[in-house]
């Protein structure tokens, strides 16, 4: 059975010495290379180190020199080599994980406890790291965030696109009022009535009064409007 080939990015000269004595242990694993600066990680992937010394996993410290260098060499790594990165922290830096994933990095794991490294980059090496949960979370926080704003972003195209009065008759409609009850209150004719329903629906591309109505609730308008009168 072929070794899995490690390059290790760390640097802590300490940390360093430790972790290539410690992985070279095993059996199955030979550190092929190591580096302690992101300048001599980007001389070594620009003078093509992957094929003289190739890679299997990486693993990246995110804080190189006092700088979270790590998060821009994952990626940078990555796509040079093929590796798969694994990223070194001291702490749970949750912020810089997630970037680190973002840029390619496939697992991460804390330094102090480095004697679940061998399986982490065995788990690496078969493309099988499973998701930290802190990342995991990080990354629901994520995608909890960008709904967020896509729903923002959709109730204010709705909103620019209708105008006050279409958005009153909405309301109405939502309310339960036919098109002759709406009419009576607005004091308009029901010809009325039905051409803004065109209208709206025209501009909404879509087919039905009620549906509409049901797509500006949704996006949260007609508690905006309310909110709007209750201050005027």
């Amino acid at each position: 059975m072929d070794s899995i080939r490690v390059w290790i990015i760390e640097d802590d000269p300490d940390w360093l010495r430790g972790l290539v004595a410690y992985l070279n242990k095993e059996p199955d694993i030979n550190v092929v290379w190591t580096a302690s600066r992101a300048e001599d990680v980007r001389q070594a992937l620009l003078e093509g180190k992957q094929q003289t010394m190739p890679a299997d996993v990486v693993l990246m410290d995110i804080m190189l020199e006092g700088r979270p260098e790590g998060v821009l060499l994952a990626e940078e790594t990555a796509v040079s080599t093929g590796a798969r990165v694994i990223m070194l922290t001291s702490m749970e830096e949750k912020e810089l994980i997630f970037r680190s994933f973002q840029a390619g990095a496939i697992d991460y794991q804390i330094k102090s406890d480095f004697e679940s490294l061998p399986d982490a980059v065995r788990s690496a090496s078969r493309s099988q790291s499973p998701i930290n949960a802190v990342v995991a979370e990080r990354m629901r926080e994520e995608f909890r965030r960008l709904k967020q704003l896509e729903r923002e972003f959709e109730a204010k195209k709705l909103n620019d696109l209708i105008t006050p009065s279409e958005l009153q008759l909405l309301d109405l409609i939502d309310q339960g009022y036919t098109q002759p009850q709406i009419a009576d209150k607005l004091v308009v004719s029901i010809r009325t009535v039905k051409n803004h329903v065109n209208h709206i629906l025209k501009k909404l591309n879509l087919t039905g009064s009620r549906e509409a109505a049901n797509k500006a609730k949704e996006m949260g308008l007609f508690q905006k409007k309310n909110d709007e009168d209750s201050t005027t």
